[in-house]
Parts: structure tokens; sequence; C-alpha cells
């Protein structure tokens, strides 16, 4: 995936990201972009881009039903297609071995998203105010597809306090759906972009009501990508 580097740090918060490698991420853009998705899918369908802004803070808020969701996010709203990078906050577990050294290379950082720290959302914060475009999976893991949406609140508490800081932050729900799951070799995939949610400011109460909103798009935007792929069929 392509990622680019973000505005300066405090030392305590670059610990949560090693910024990005130079070298890494052009070879990773290859990989992912230009040889895994063209030879695992058959077809990937993208819907709603005209929901993409092309500049100014973005939070991106898509269901997770797959490994392949953090390949299809870039594909369908990285460089190559609004000019920006996607920068992904990812959990603790995630960012463990070898794919863990390979991450913190890539951009990416971790957070606990049913106890997020101060430390964890700051990071994110300077990205937003420095104009960046942050993927966070609300659900917090993958999910069996067709569940009912469980998300937690660290997204809603990120976007509430960017708005209180004056960041006029773009959230935007995805639906990711799969013709299989697990994925399988040469199937389909899709991606649907809802039209971006307002966001105000507030606290606990806001918060609440934010994510109710946000999971009744995120399911929304997912049955639309299904139904792309029942038309494929």
């Amino acid at each position: 995936m392509a990622v680019q580097s973000g505005p300066v740090v405090s030392p305590r918060e670059r610990g949560l990201c090693n910024g990005i490698n130079p070298w890494l991420a052009p070879l990773a853009m290859v990989v992912s972009q230009d040889i895994a998705l063209k030879l695992f899918f058959s077809q990937v369908f993208v819907l709603g881009q005209e929901h993409l802004p092309s500049s100014g803070p973005v939070l991106l808020a898509p269901t997770h039903r797959s490994r392949w969701d953090a390949l299809l996010l870039p594909h369908a709203a990285g460089r190559r297609v609004t000019g920006r990078d996607c920068r992904f906050m990812v959990t603790v577990d995630e960012m463990r071995g070898l794919q863990g050294w390979l991450l913190h290379r890539l951009g990416c950082f971790p957070v606990h998203q049913g106890r997020p720290s101060m430390a964890s959302l700051r990071y994110p914060l300077d990205l937003l105010s420095g104009g960046q475009q942050l993927v966070v999976f609300p659900e917090g893991q993958i999910q069996l597809q067709n569940a009912p949406l469980h998300l937690h609140q660290g997204l809603a508490r990120l976007a509430l306090l960017a708005a209180a800081q004056g960041v006029a932050v773009t959230l935007v729900p995805v639906g990711i759906a799969y013709d299989h799951s697990p994925p399988r070799w040469g199937g389909r995939a899709a991606l649907c972009f809802a039209p971006p949610l307002a966001i105000g400011a507030g606290g606990r109460s806001a918060a609440i009501a934010c994510t109710a909103q946000l999971a009744q798009a995120m399911q929304a935007a997912e049955s639309q990508a299904r139904g792309a792929l029942e038309l494929a069929a």
C-alpha cells in the first residue's frame, strides 16, 4: 500500500509509528496493487468514489471482512486514485512480529480500540490536522460477512476530538463485500463509499450517537457492495 510521511510529532508519539520507509513503500504498492490483487481476484468493483474528497483530513470507516480489506482500500482510495495515501490505525496484536516490523515502516500505528490511550489518539489527531487520510476499522477485528455490526467508539471519539479542535474531518463510511466468505482465489470483491457523515462536537452521548449512525451507514454501504457482486454473478 502507498503511504506518505506525516507531520513532526513528539518522541512519545513517534514511538507509535517508525515513519515511512522510502524504499519499502513503493515496493509494497507494486506487490499489493499490481501483483497480489490482480492475481487473486477476477474483478474488483468500486462504488461511490465521488464521495472521496481529494483534499483535507479524511477518516475512512470500513467494514472488516478479510485481511484483503487492507489491500483493497489503497486500491480504491489510495495515491493512484485520490493522490493521497491511506494511513492505517491497526490493533496492537497486528504490530507484532515480522508483520508488525513491516507495518511500522509503512505508516501504520497501533491502538487499543477498547481502551485507547491519549497518546494513541493524539497521534492520529496530528495526522488529521496535517490533512491526511486515515483508515480505522470500527469493528476492531475481522467479523463474519453478513453479521450485525458492533462498533467500538474509538473512531467516533477521534472524530469528535478533531471537530472540537477545529479540524474539519470528513468521515466516510465504507462497505466491503466478497462473493465468498472467506474470499477465494478467482472470486470478486466490491467496495462502496457512502456519503460523508456530519461531525459535530460533544461528549459521551455524542460518541454513542455518532457510532450508531456510522454503523447504519456502513451496513447500508456493505449491502450496496454486495448487490454489485450479485449483479455480476
